[in-house]
C-alpha cells in the first residue's frame, strides 16, 4: 500500500475557499469542494468550518456510517500542522451570499413598536370617532 500524503499547515491553509475548500477531521485533511453542493445540512456548515480543526462539529451532528464512508473518497492524507492550527485564527470565509447586519437580528421591540402604533391608531379610530 503506497504511502499517505503529509499535509503541511501551509498546505492546508492554502486550500481554504469554497471552490478548493480542505476540512481537518480527527487529523485527516479531506477535499470537500465537490461535496458542498450535495451537503444535506447546506454548504454554510462546511465552509465555516474553514481553516480550523472540524473534528468536534462533525462528531457533535452524529453523522451516519454512510456520511463516514464518503469520506474515504476526499481523503487528502494526514495533516502535519501540530498546533498551528489551535493558535492560528481561522481565514476571513467569503459569504456565499448577504450575511446578517453587523448587530445580529433584529430586537423583539423593533417587532413590537410598529404593532402597538397600529394598535394606537386602530384604537383611536373606534374610540375616538
Amino acid at each position: 500500500m503506497a504511502s499517505e500524503k503529509v499535509v503541511s499547515y501551509e498546505q492546508f491553509m492554502e486550500h481554504q475557499q469554497r471552490e478548493n475548500l480542505w476540512i481537518l477531521l480527527s487529523g485527516k485533511v479531506y477535499d470537500v469542494s465537490k461535496f458542498l453542493d450535495e451537503h444535506p445540512g447546506g454548504e454554510e456548515v462546511i465552509v465555516a468550518e474553514a481553516g480550523k480543526d472540524a473534528t468536534e462539529s462533525f462528531e457533535d451532528v452524529g453523522h451516519s456510517d454512510e456520511a463516514r464512508d464518503l469520506l474515504k473518497g476526499m481523503l487528502v492524507g494526514t495533516f502535519d500542522g501540530g498546533d498551528k492550527l489551535k493558535s492560528a485564527p481561522a481565514p476571513a470565509a467569503k459569504p456565499t451570499h448577504h450575511s446578517a447586519p453587523a448587530g445580529g437580528s433584529p430586537s423583539p421591540i423593533a417587532f413590537l413598536i410598529p404593532v402597538a402604533c397600529l394598535g394606537a391608531y386602530f384604537a383611536y379610530r373606534y374610540y375616538g370617532a
